[in-house]
Protein backbone atom coordinates (compact mmCIF):
# COMPACT_ATOMS: atom_id res chain seq x y z
CA UNK A 1 0.00 0.00 0.00
CA UNK A 2 1.23 3.92 -1.18
CA UNK A 3 0.57 6.41 1.77
CA UNK A 4 0.41 10.06 2.01
CA UNK A 5 -0.05 12.76 4.29
CA UNK A 6 -3.79 14.24 4.20
CA UNK A 7 -3.24 18.11 3.19
CA UNK A 8 -0.95 19.73 4.95
CA UNK A 9 -1.44 17.53 7.99
CA UNK A 10 1.31 14.98 9.64
CA UNK A 11 -1.84 12.31 9.03
CA UNK A 12 -0.79 9.48 6.93
CA UNK A 13 -3.40 7.58 4.56
CA UNK A 14 -4.00 5.08 2.10
CA UNK A 15 -3.83 6.41 -1.57
CA UNK A 16 -7.49 4.50 -1.63
CA UNK A 17 -10.05 5.16 1.15
CA UNK A 18 -12.23 2.24 1.83
CA UNK A 19 -15.53 4.26 1.27
CA UNK A 20 -18.98 2.26 3.13
CA UNK A 21 -21.72 3.54 1.53
CA UNK A 22 -22.92 -0.09 0.42
CA UNK A 23 -22.39 -1.16 4.29
CA UNK A 24 -26.43 -2.04 4.98
CA UNK A 25 -28.05 -1.63 2.09
CA UNK A 26 -26.02 -3.45 -0.34
CA UNK A 27 -23.77 -5.56 1.47
CA UNK A 28 -24.62 -7.37 5.16
CA UNK A 29 -23.14 -7.14 8.17
CA UNK A 30 -20.67 -10.19 7.80
CA UNK A 31 -19.95 -9.54 4.77
CA UNK A 32 -18.96 -5.89 5.76
CA UNK A 33 -16.18 -6.87 8.73
CA UNK A 34 -14.96 -9.39 5.98
CA UNK A 35 -14.07 -6.14 3.71
CA UNK A 36 -12.62 -4.33 6.49
CA UNK A 37 -10.48 -7.17 7.88
CA UNK A 38 -9.31 -7.27 4.22
CA UNK A 39 -8.86 -3.69 3.67
CA UNK A 40 -6.62 -3.78 7.05
CA UNK A 41 -4.83 -6.64 5.76
CA UNK A 42 -3.97 -4.89 2.27
CA UNK A 43 -2.55 -1.85 4.41
CA UNK A 44 -5.63 0.33 3.40
CA UNK A 45 -6.55 2.38 6.52
CA UNK A 46 -8.26 5.03 5.55
CA UNK A 47 -12.15 4.81 5.55
CA UNK A 48 -15.34 7.23 4.99
CA UNK A 49 -18.57 7.14 6.03
CA UNK A 50 -21.58 9.20 6.89
CA UNK A 51 -24.16 9.39 9.68
CA UNK A 52 -26.74 9.23 7.03
CA UNK A 53 -25.00 6.17 5.24
CA UNK A 54 -27.78 3.26 5.20
CA UNK A 55 -30.46 5.31 4.30
CA UNK A 56 -33.10 4.95 7.60
CA UNK A 57 -33.17 8.25 9.06
CA UNK A 58 -32.00 8.47 12.18
CA UNK A 59 -30.67 5.30 12.37
CA UNK A 60 -27.09 5.41 11.53
CA UNK A 61 -27.21 1.85 9.82
CA UNK A 62 -23.58 1.61 8.30
CA UNK A 63 -21.84 4.06 10.93
CA UNK A 64 -23.68 1.35 13.12
CA UNK A 65 -22.25 -1.86 11.37
CA UNK A 66 -18.85 0.01 11.67
CA UNK A 67 -19.22 0.55 15.46
CA UNK A 68 -19.69 -3.15 16.01
CA UNK A 69 -16.41 -4.31 13.82
CA UNK A 70 -14.28 -1.81 15.56
CA UNK A 71 -15.58 -3.12 18.68
CA UNK A 72 -14.28 -6.70 18.13
CA UNK A 73 -10.66 -4.99 19.15
CA UNK A 74 -7.60 -6.67 17.86
CA UNK A 75 -6.47 -2.87 17.11
CA UNK A 76 -8.73 -2.67 14.53
CA UNK A 77 -9.35 1.13 15.88
CA UNK A 78 -5.66 1.79 16.12
CA UNK A 79 -5.07 1.28 13.03
CA UNK A 80 -8.13 3.11 10.95
CA UNK A 81 -8.19 6.66 10.02
CA UNK A 82 -11.97 6.75 10.53
CA UNK A 83 -13.61 9.56 8.64
CA UNK A 84 -17.58 10.46 8.93
CA UNK A 85 -20.13 13.12 7.88
CA UNK A 86 -22.58 16.01 9.34
CA UNK A 87 -25.54 17.76 7.87
CA UNK A 88 -27.68 15.00 6.34
CA UNK A 89 -31.35 14.64 8.05
CA UNK A 90 -31.64 12.99 11.00
CA UNK A 91 -35.36 13.14 11.79
CA UNK A 92 -37.89 15.38 11.11
CA UNK A 93 -37.59 18.19 13.19
CA UNK A 94 -36.01 21.31 12.03
CA UNK A 95 -32.47 21.01 14.21
CA UNK A 96 -31.44 17.82 13.14
CA UNK A 97 -30.27 18.61 10.14
CA UNK A 98 -27.59 21.10 8.78
CA UNK A 99 -24.31 22.97 10.35
CA UNK A 100 -25.75 24.97 13.35
CA UNK A 101 -23.49 24.35 16.43
CA UNK A 102 -26.56 22.51 17.94
CA UNK A 103 -26.28 20.08 15.37
CA UNK A 104 -23.01 19.70 14.48
CA UNK A 105 -22.75 18.63 18.66
CA UNK A 106 -25.24 16.30 18.80
CA UNK A 107 -24.66 14.63 15.42
CA UNK A 108 -20.97 14.24 17.16
CA UNK A 109 -21.99 12.71 20.21
CA UNK A 110 -24.77 10.42 18.08
CA UNK A 111 -22.02 9.34 15.94
CA UNK A 112 -19.24 8.51 18.24
CA UNK A 113 -22.13 6.33 20.06
CA UNK A 114 -23.03 4.57 16.92
CA UNK A 115 -19.19 3.76 15.71
CA UNK A 116 -18.72 2.77 19.56
CA UNK A 117 -15.63 5.38 19.75
CA UNK A 118 -14.05 8.35 21.74
CA UNK A 119 -12.75 10.12 18.60
CA UNK A 120 -13.71 11.14 14.88
CA UNK A 121 -10.49 11.42 13.26
CA UNK A 122 -11.54 13.39 10.49
CA UNK A 123 -15.21 15.31 11.00
CA UNK A 124 -16.68 16.32 7.47
CA UNK A 125 -19.35 18.62 6.90
CA UNK A 126 -21.04 16.55 4.09
CA UNK A 127 -22.77 19.77 2.42
CA UNK A 128 -22.06 23.79 2.51
CA UNK A 129 -24.64 25.38 4.75
CA UNK A 130 -25.63 28.98 3.39
CA UNK A 131 -27.81 29.68 6.86
CA UNK A 132 -25.36 29.07 9.29
CA UNK A 133 -22.42 31.78 9.90
CA UNK A 134 -18.78 30.77 9.68
CA UNK A 135 -18.07 31.64 13.32
CA UNK A 136 -20.53 29.63 14.29
CA UNK A 137 -19.66 26.43 12.50
CA UNK A 138 -15.81 26.74 14.04
CA UNK A 139 -17.14 27.92 17.45
CA UNK A 140 -19.05 24.28 17.65
CA UNK A 141 -15.94 22.54 15.73
CA UNK A 142 -13.44 24.24 18.17
CA UNK A 143 -15.18 23.00 21.17
CA UNK A 144 -15.27 19.47 19.62
CA UNK A 145 -11.08 19.38 18.91
CA UNK A 146 -10.63 20.82 22.27
CA UNK A 147 -12.22 17.53 23.95
CA UNK A 148 -10.88 15.46 21.72
CA UNK A 149 -14.11 14.23 20.32
CA UNK A 150 -12.94 15.40 16.82
CA UNK A 151 -9.19 15.82 15.36
CA UNK A 152 -9.32 17.46 11.84
CA UNK A 153 -12.38 18.43 9.99
CA UNK A 154 -12.81 18.58 6.47
CA UNK A 155 -15.75 19.70 3.72
CA UNK A 156 -17.40 17.78 0.86
CA UNK A 157 -19.14 19.22 -2.00
CA UNK A 158 -18.02 22.73 -1.17
CA UNK A 159 -17.49 24.83 -4.27
CA UNK A 160 -13.80 26.68 -4.23
CA UNK A 161 -15.07 29.78 -2.96
CA UNK A 162 -16.91 28.35 0.22
CA UNK A 163 -13.50 26.56 0.91
CA UNK A 164 -11.55 29.81 0.43
CA UNK A 165 -14.41 31.85 2.76
CA UNK A 166 -14.39 28.97 5.42
CA UNK A 167 -10.36 28.83 5.51
CA UNK A 168 -10.56 32.47 6.21
CA UNK A 169 -12.92 32.42 9.19
CA UNK A 170 -10.77 29.75 10.88
CA UNK A 171 -8.16 32.03 10.43
CA UNK A 172 -9.56 34.44 12.38
CA UNK A 173 -9.83 32.19 15.03
CA UNK A 174 -6.46 30.87 14.57
CA UNK A 175 -7.58 27.54 13.97
CA UNK A 176 -6.60 25.14 11.45
CA UNK A 177 -9.65 24.37 9.76
CA UNK A 178 -10.41 22.08 7.02
CA UNK A 179 -7.90 19.79 6.43
CA UNK A 180 -9.75 18.27 3.18
CA UNK A 181 -12.49 18.39 0.87
CA UNK A 182 -14.33 15.14 -0.50
CA UNK A 183 -15.56 16.18 -4.26
CA UNK A 184 -17.17 14.26 -7.28
CA UNK A 185 -14.46 14.05 -9.48
CA UNK A 186 -13.85 10.91 -12.18
CA UNK A 187 -13.18 11.13 -16.17
CA UNK A 188 -16.24 12.12 -16.49
CA UNK A 189 -16.73 14.51 -14.34
CA UNK A 190 -14.35 17.26 -14.03
CA UNK A 191 -15.93 20.44 -13.11
CA UNK A 192 -13.72 20.33 -9.69
CA UNK A 193 -10.66 21.18 -11.91
CA UNK A 194 -11.90 24.18 -12.34
CA UNK A 195 -11.75 26.06 -9.10
CA UNK A 196 -12.27 23.51 -6.04
CA UNK A 197 -8.49 21.88 -7.25
CA UNK A 198 -6.83 24.62 -7.74
CA UNK A 199 -8.49 26.23 -4.54
CA UNK A 200 -7.44 23.36 -2.20
CA UNK A 201 -4.08 22.72 -3.46
CA UNK A 202 -3.40 26.80 -2.10
CA UNK A 203 -4.79 26.10 0.88
CA UNK A 204 -3.32 22.93 1.54
CA UNK A 205 -6.31 20.53 1.82
CA UNK A 206 -6.09 17.26 0.25
CA UNK A 207 -8.96 16.10 -1.92
CA UNK A 208 -10.97 13.07 -1.85
CA UNK A 209 -12.65 12.36 -5.01
CA UNK A 210 -15.94 10.27 -4.25
CA UNK A 211 -17.65 7.98 -7.22
CA UNK A 212 -14.20 8.04 -9.13
CA UNK A 213 -15.86 5.28 -11.64
CA UNK A 214 -19.22 7.25 -12.37
CA UNK A 215 -21.42 4.89 -10.72
CA UNK A 216 -19.78 2.05 -12.52
CA UNK A 217 -19.42 3.26 -16.16
CA UNK A 218 -15.59 3.85 -15.90
CA UNK A 219 -15.50 0.07 -14.77
CA UNK A 220 -15.92 -2.13 -17.40
CA UNK A 221 -19.45 -1.85 -17.48
CA UNK A 222 -20.22 -2.61 -21.67
CA UNK A 223 -17.39 -5.67 -20.79
CA UNK A 224 -19.44 -7.04 -18.01
CA UNK A 225 -22.85 -6.36 -19.79
CA UNK A 226 -21.72 -8.65 -23.33
CA UNK A 227 -20.01 -10.98 -20.79
CA UNK A 228 -23.56 -11.10 -18.79
CA UNK A 229 -22.14 -10.15 -15.46
CA UNK A 230 -24.13 -8.21 -12.58
CA UNK A 231 -23.08 -4.44 -13.52
CA UNK A 232 -24.06 -0.83 -12.07
CA UNK A 233 -24.98 1.74 -14.25
CA UNK A 234 -27.42 0.59 -16.14
CA UNK A 235 -30.51 1.93 -14.96
CA UNK A 236 -31.65 5.43 -14.19
CA UNK A 237 -29.80 8.66 -14.23
CA UNK A 238 -26.73 5.93 -15.21
CA UNK A 239 -28.46 4.38 -17.53
CA UNK A 240 -29.43 7.25 -19.45
CA UNK A 241 -25.45 8.04 -19.45
CA UNK A 242 -24.60 5.01 -20.18
CA UNK A 243 -26.61 5.95 -23.66
CA UNK A 244 -25.66 9.22 -24.21
CA UNK A 245 -21.83 8.17 -24.08
CA UNK A 246 -21.93 5.20 -25.00
CA UNK A 247 -19.31 5.51 -28.03
CA UNK A 248 -16.97 7.38 -25.69
CA UNK A 249 -17.25 4.42 -23.69
CA UNK A 250 -16.54 1.82 -25.93
CA UNK A 251 -13.96 3.38 -27.09
CA UNK A 252 -12.22 3.61 -23.23
CA UNK A 253 -12.71 0.12 -22.70
CA UNK A 254 -10.86 -0.13 -25.88
CA UNK A 255 -8.31 1.57 -25.17
CA UNK A 256 -7.94 -0.02 -21.32
CA UNK A 257 -7.89 -3.48 -23.44
CA UNK A 258 -4.77 -2.00 -25.43
CA UNK A 259 -2.87 -0.82 -22.19
CA UNK A 260 -3.74 -4.61 -20.57
CA UNK A 261 -5.63 -3.23 -17.93
CA UNK A 262 -8.83 -3.33 -16.67
CA UNK A 263 -11.07 0.19 -17.26
CA UNK A 264 -11.08 0.87 -13.28
CA UNK A 265 -8.28 0.21 -12.67
CA UNK A 266 -7.19 3.17 -15.33
CA UNK A 267 -10.01 5.60 -14.06
CA UNK A 268 -8.35 5.54 -10.45
CA UNK A 269 -4.78 5.71 -11.56
CA UNK A 270 -5.64 8.66 -13.57
CA UNK A 271 -7.09 9.99 -10.49
CA UNK A 272 -4.14 9.18 -8.54
CA UNK A 273 -1.87 10.77 -10.96
CA UNK A 274 -3.61 14.05 -10.54
CA UNK A 275 -1.98 17.11 -8.46
CA UNK A 276 -3.31 17.72 -4.94
CA UNK A 277 -5.66 14.29 -5.42
CA UNK A 278 -4.84 12.25 -1.63
CA UNK A 279 -7.05 9.03 -1.84
CA UNK A 280 -9.96 8.13 -4.44
CA UNK A 281 -12.79 6.97 -2.36
CA UNK A 282 -13.46 2.98 -3.74
CA UNK A 283 -16.87 1.33 -2.50
CA UNK A 284 -16.41 -2.12 -2.75
CA UNK A 285 -19.89 -4.62 -2.45
CA UNK A 286 -17.67 -7.64 -2.13
CA UNK A 287 -13.98 -8.60 -1.19
CA UNK A 288 -13.35 -9.46 -4.58
CA UNK A 289 -14.35 -6.11 -5.80
CA UNK A 290 -11.95 -4.63 -3.13
CA UNK A 291 -8.86 -6.51 -3.80
CA UNK A 292 -9.62 -6.03 -7.63
CA UNK A 293 -8.95 -2.12 -6.77
CA UNK A 294 -6.05 -2.26 -5.33
CA UNK A 295 -4.57 -2.82 -9.37
CA UNK A 296 -5.00 0.87 -9.53
CA UNK A 297 -1.68 1.63 -7.33
CA UNK A 298 0.34 -0.34 -9.91
CA UNK A 299 -1.02 2.33 -12.73
CA UNK A 300 1.41 4.38 -14.41
CA UNK A 301 -0.45 6.19 -17.38
CA UNK A 302 2.22 7.90 -19.40
CA UNK A 303 1.80 11.79 -22.01
CA UNK A 304 0.02 10.01 -24.40
CA UNK A 305 -2.44 7.89 -22.84
CA UNK A 306 -3.30 10.77 -20.96
CA UNK A 307 -3.55 12.62 -23.98
CA UNK A 308 -5.76 10.34 -25.70
CA UNK A 309 -8.06 10.15 -22.35
CA UNK A 310 -8.62 14.12 -22.35
CA UNK A 311 -9.81 13.69 -25.90
CA UNK A 312 -12.14 11.09 -24.81
CA UNK A 313 -13.47 12.88 -21.38
CA UNK A 314 -12.84 16.77 -22.46
CA UNK A 315 -11.86 19.27 -19.37
CA UNK A 316 -14.06 21.43 -18.97
CA UNK A 317 -13.47 24.53 -21.39
CA UNK A 318 -10.16 24.96 -22.33
CA UNK A 319 -8.87 22.70 -19.71
CA UNK A 320 -6.83 23.52 -16.70
CA UNK A 321 -8.05 25.87 -13.85
CA UNK A 322 -10.46 29.26 -14.23
CA UNK A 323 -10.30 31.68 -15.56
CA UNK A 324 -8.24 30.28 -18.44
CA UNK A 325 -10.27 27.03 -18.65
CA UNK A 326 -12.72 29.76 -20.54
CA UNK A 327 -11.06 33.03 -20.97
CA UNK A 328 -7.38 34.24 -22.10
Amino acid sequence: MEYTNLGRTGLSVSRLCLGTMNFGPQTNEPDSYAIMDRALEHGLNFFDTANVYGWQTGEGVTEQIIGRWLAQGGGRREKVVLATKVYGKMSDWPNDQGLSARHIVRACEDSLRRLQTDTIDLYQMHHISRSTPWEEIWQAMETLVAQGKVLYVGSSNFAGWHLAVAQEAAGRRNFLGLVSEQCIYNLMTRYAELEVLPAAQHLGLGVIPWSPLHGGLLAGVLRKMASGGAVRGTAGRAGDALDEHRATIEAYEKLCAELGHDPADVALGWLLAQPGVTAPIIGPRTVEQLDSSLGALAVRLDEATTERLDELFPPVGSGGPAPEAWAW
